[in-house]
């Protein structure tokens, strides 16, 4: 029966019209669309917010109904240990595994752990946002300062990273124990971050000395920094994953957000196939949806910055907006030597803040 069903399927004779194939994809998505039909379900890990997928994963069921969306939510570096285990234990894993860790997402597709397949959406997307027609960057979202509107008057707010290292220096003892940023130590993004402002600039270290010496509050994750400003036990954060300031800051008034003119990190949500995917047909449908014009717009109601340049949502300035590419030179601060020095400077400059006068 179940052959039957899918072959009338694929005939087209069974597909309803709420499951018709998107304006302008090939007539061959229509097998697509009933191979997913028959699979069901896709299984998706992620770590973008449950909540703030909600409407998508909605949408997308309207659009492809019969195809269920099972959404776990896990940090990027679980998501990372739990795809690897799974699939070397062949046990049952993801389907489609989507994260902002972009050089995890890197090297599981280097290692092997991603099947290729050439989205119709690509021709849409920025150049840097593909990786061999296996890895796609769903979103652009910038990396910013979050500070406490109370305690940072608007005209001492840094617009720059110049500005932000002054700021430090000659309000040191006020901001001592106020200024918060991730743990790279303990935080995949927030290493990922660190090392991109290095590679942008050779004032990096130098602003690092100056969050040291303020004796920073280090978070692993985003929301602790951002309940630390809207409490007022810090009067400033770096480095903050933008759309989750930016949702925060729009239901709460005392959370200010800042994207730096002379250079915004810009920062992509990664998503792959699995290579060992038990229902491929429903995570190409499901990818596809993410990187739709009508996904996308969907994500952008989100504050997850869209990768396409015709949504419609908030853009930097073209000279403004450092993305991060997707590709193989993600893998090069993975390298176990390179990690350990890059952590054991950062370690210096810690101790080195603790004893400065």
């Amino acid at each position: 029966m179940r052959t039957i069903f899918l072959l009338m399927l694929l005939t087209g004779v069974a597909v309803p019209a709420t499951a018709q194939r998107p304006a302008g994809y090939p007539r061959s998505y229509d097998a697509l669309i009933a191979e997913a039909r028959v699979e069901r379900v896709v299984d998706v890990y992620g770590n973008a917010d449950t909540a703030a997928m909600g409407p998508t994963i909605a949408a997308f069921r309207r659009a492809f109904p019969g195809v269920r969306v099972n959404y776990v939510e896990l940090e990027s570096r679980d998501l990372y240990r739990r795809a690897v285990s799974e699939t070397r234990a062949r046990r049952p894993s993801a389907d489609l595994v989507w994260s902002s860790a972009m050089d995890l997402q890197a090297k599981l597709i280097n290692d092997g752990f991603a099947q290729a397949y050439q989205s119709p959406e690509k021709p849409a997307l920025p150049q840097a946002a593909v990786w061999k027609n296996m890895g796609y960057g769903i979103t652009a979202e910038p990396v910013g300062f979050v500070y406490n509107r109370r305690l940072i008057p608007p005209a001492a707010v840094p617009r720059t990273h110049e500005a932000f290292e002054r700021l430090l220096r000659d309000r040191r003892g006020p901001l001592t124990g106020r200024v918060a940023t991730y743990d790279p130590t303990r935080s995949n993004v927030g290493y990922l971050y660190l090392t991109e402002d290095y590679g942008t600039t050779r004032d990096t270290r130098g602003l690092l000395q100056a969050i040291a010496a303020t004796r920073p509050l280090l978070s692993r994750t985003t929301g602790p920094m951002l309940d630390a400003v809207a409490s007022g036990r810090a009067a400033i954060a770096y480095n903050v994953v933008g759309p989750y300031a930016l949702a925060r800051a729009r239901r709460d008034a005392r959370i200010g957000v800042v994207f730096p003119r002379d250079y915004t990190i810009v920062a992509s949500r990664v998503a792959f196939i699995a290579r060992d995917a038990r229902h491929p047909a429903a995570a190409k449908l499901f990818l596809d949806f993410l990187l739709s014009r009508s996904g996308q717009t969907l994500l952008a109601r989100q504050e997850l910055f869209p990768v396409r340049g015709d949504v419609p949502a908030p853009h930097l300035a073209a000279d403004q907006g450092r993305p991060i590419r997707v590709g193989p030179q993600l893998l090069v601060n993975l390298d176990s030597i390179k990690r350990r020095r890059f952590l054991a400077d950062w370690t210096a400059i810690l101790a080195e803040g603790l004893t400065a006068k």
